[in-house]
């Protein structure tokens, strides 16, 4: 009756040694349907049975069988001999194209144990049809590939690609086939011989599996990972599997993942107790080294240092004294115009890196920064670039002489605007840590001055400046702070600033001031007068040796 479709089934039990290609249960899905021409049925024939001749067959490597379109189901037989007498004997039906219906009894009748079928034994299905399917094919299919059938379609001449593809295991391009004709289909023989009998890739290949590499259908592999971790997104690398994501490890503080389950820690200055879970703090001051010179103050998981009163915590967060360390934040503007000339300008480099080997240098104390001038402005390193001595003092000897013209005013407006920002490392001035701006200076400045040698202490930055040789005293004197004559020095020879700190002392400390000036920050006075007796001292120096030239 129309519609009605039977079917041919042959199984083949017998061992041939020709090639290693199993564990496989193979069946052959044949479309015998009429547009399918005598002459062409027989190449198929052909084509069946020169596989059979290659495959290593027996009960426990490959087995196979056929199943033709429109056929009646025979008996299974026991020989090599008898499945190809039997396969030369098939007869097509020259009736319609239902490779649904087919694929579904292939699913459901050969697949299956009482036929033969080996279980964790791949399942490969090899489907050769000529035309397009009379019935629905994608979902059978797709229900056979759910059950691990692997599925190759391999279409000839008038084949409907779009139902190949419906019906196939991808990759596609692994297991799709279309050729000419029947003639070339031994090009498929070909390929799918080289799949079915190919080597161990897991033994013989650089499969990349970081754990264990499984053989599955022949010619492929999967990766899979030992206990405790899962496979990646890659399907090869191994992630330990973190157990703490799960959120049901009750830790008290912190949980750890370890190889097959987790661990819990404490924070520092806490020990766990012995359900492994709950974290109870220590008493640290107790317990560790903690170096206050007057008095150590637990916290849960820390500790702090307290000083006596009247007594400040300096810097280091350990010891006392009556103010911090001496701490400012210092921009030194320095001349290099042409009338400087190379061998004074680094005597100038000399005197800078004597001012930084006397200061307290690191980012919580005092920090350094340098800007050089000529006939334009170029800072050399900002506040917050270098933290050590050593650091300073070689960039600083690094410095290349500019030449050119004196351009002091733009100096003073680079200064005010970049230098003493927070973002090149300036200390909010919240803070109270002093702003000192040193001008070095030998003649006379060809832009104004006045207007940001005003904006300068209007923005709380101390000025000095200090002139040599040819500098006006006029222009010093204006870049200077009040009172000018502690804040400026001039000289040929640097003669005249042997009183420079006792001076700076007198105008800046509420105990010297004999109520002259309002009275300042006692700590912000002691950071000063450590400046300008460093600043002093090098200069003697450099008017000893005579290194200064007019």
């Amino acid at each position: 009756t129309s519609g009605l479709m039977c079917y041919e089934f042959t199984f083949l039990l017998t061992q041939l040694q020709k090639c290693k290609s199993g564990p496989v249960d193979l069946v052959f899905l044949i479309d015998s349907s009429r547009s399918v021409r005598p002459h062409e049925f027989e190449t198929m024939r052909k084509f069946m049975i020169d596989i059979l001749n290659t495959l290593d067959i027996g009960l426990n490597a490959t087995r196979v069988g056929v199943v033709q379109y429109s056929s009646q189901v025979l008996q299974l037989l026991a020989s090599l001999d008898a499945m190809v007498k039997n396969i030369n004997q098939i007869i097509p039906l020259a009736q319609g194209t239902m490779t649904g219906l087919a694929i579904r009894y292939v699913m459901n009748a050969a697949f299956t144990a009482e036929e033969g079928d080996r279980p964790k034994v791949p399942n490969v299905a090899v489907i050769v049809t000529d035309g397009r399917p009379q019935d629905r094919v994608a979902e059978v299919a797709a229900e056979a590939r759910e059950r691990g059938i692997e599925i190759y379609a391999v279409g000839v001449a008038r084949a409907d690609m779009t139902s190949l593809r419906a019906m196939a295991s991808p990759p596609f391009e692994d297991h799709v086939f279309l050729v000419e004709s029947f003639d070339l289909i031994h090009q498929f023989g070909l390929q799918f011989q080289d799949k079915l009998c190919g080597v161990d890739l897991c033994v013989e290949s650089e499969h990349g599996c970081e754990h264990i590499c499984e053989s599955s259908s022949p010619g492929s592999f999967s990766c899979d990972c030992n206990k405790g971790f899962k496979l990646n997104d890659d399907k090869k690398t191994c992630s330990m599997i973190d157990y703490c994501s799960f959120g049901n490890h009750s830790c008290d503080h912190e949980c750890a993942s370890v190889l097959n389950g987790y661990r819990c820690r404490c924070n520092e200055g806490y020990r766990l107790l012995d359900d492994g879970k709950t974290c109870q703090d220590m008493d640290l001051c107790n317990t560790v080294e903690h170096g206050c010179e007057h008095q150590c103050v637990s916290t849960p998981g820390s500790y702090y240092c307290v000083c006596p009163e009247g007594q400040q915590l300096q810097e280091d967060g350990k010891s006392c004294g009556t103010c911090k360390s001496a701490n400012i934040d210092l921009v030194l503007l320095i001349n290099g115009s042409k009338s400087v000339r190379p061998q004074n300008f680094e005597l100038v480099k000399k005197f800078v890196n004597q001012v930084v080997d006397s200061l307290d240098l690191s980012p919580h104390g005092t920090r350094v920064g340098l800007v050089q001038y000529s006939s334009r402005v170029r800072t050399e390193f900002p506040l917050n670039m270098y933290h050590t001595a050593e650091e300073i003092k070689a960039a600083v000897m690094k410095i290349e002489y500019m030449e050119k013209g004196t351009m002091t005013g733009l100096a003073l407006k680079h200064m005010v605007e970049n230098s003493f920002s927070e973002a090149e490392g300036a200390r909010p001035a919240s803070r109270n840590i002093p702003r000192i701006g040193l001008v070095f200076t030998d003649g006379r400045s060809q832009d104004d001055i006045t207007e940001y040698a005003k904006r300068a202490k209007e923005a709380g930055i101390t000025m000095y400046a200090v002139g040599v040789g040819k500098a006006v005293e006029d222009e010093l004197r204006e870049i200077a702070s009040e009172p000018v004559e502690k804040h400026f020095y001039y000289t040929t020879d640097f003669t005249a600033i042997s009183n420079i700190a006792e001076n700076l002392k007198l105008n800046v400390c509420p105990e010297e001031s004999q109520g002259e000036i309002e009275v300042k920050d006692p700590c912000a006075c002691e950071s000063l007068v450590e400046f300008q007796q460093a600043t002093m001292s090098s200069l003697e120096q450099l008017t000893q040796k005579h290194i200064l030239s007019k």
